[in-house]
């Protein structure tokens, strides 16, 4: 009985130091880790709203929960050049996370991935610059349009698929398409394109 008695205090001896030591790691770690996602979304966000102040984005939150972003074109905070929006499906073996960033009359003007771990050669080529090339070929396909002509070659669009990675091709383009639906209802709407003939008038 001793001896069990004996074991059972060693071992609730060990998980209380074991569970000191995960705590005082998790306080160590937490600010650094909450540090470099700060990072990634300011970078994600200076690429996805590229006309914007970097230091006059805000977010806009409803509940605690991210909305979406506002890009003002100087500190003044007095002209919107765009919005963004943070677009979420699952692919072939990840969640692709994506900055997405429009104008006000509803065109890309920008995008970066942010998070994924697809399958490498295959679905990480929505990242992937072409030699010759400074950005990703696959993303440099969404910007200018509209929500109107963003769909994958396979389904009808103008939209070229990754070779051997159609299922993370497709995830991106259809969160982009989600996202950017989500974003045009909580704004109801964007503003409509001045044509050449009204500047005129």
């Amino acid at each position: 009985m001793k001896e069990i008695l004996k074991l059972g205090g060693i071992l609730m001896l060990v998980t209380a130091i074991a569970g000191a030591a995960l705590s005082m790691v998790n306080v160590i770690t937490k600010p650094k880790i909450e540090e470099q996602k700060r990072l990634v979304t300011q970078r994600a966000l200076v690429a996805a709203l590229p006309t914007a102040d970097p230091d006059s984005i805000e977010a806009v939150t409803q509940n605690d929960q991210l909305e979406y972003y506002i890009g003002y074109a100087t500190a003044a905070k007095k002209k919107i050049v765009g919005y963004a929006f943070i677009a979420k499906k699952y692919g072939y073996s990840s969640e692709i996370e994506t900055m997405v960033g429009v104008d006000t009359t509803g065109k890309i003007i920008g995008l970066k991935v942010i998070d994924h771990k697809e399958t490498p050669g295959l679905g990480t080529k929505i990242e992937e610059i072409r030699y010759g090339e400074s950005s990703p070929y696959f993303q440099d396909q969404f910007i200018n349009r509209t929500i109107d002509n963003i769909a994958l070659d396979k389904d009808n669009g103008e939209i070229k698929s990754i070779t051997g990675a159609t299922v993370s091709s497709r995830a991106m383009t259809e969160s982009i398409v989600e996202g950017f639906k989500r974003l045009e209802q909580k704004l109801d709407g964007f503003k409509k394109p001045i044509t050449t003939q009204e500047q005129v008038n």
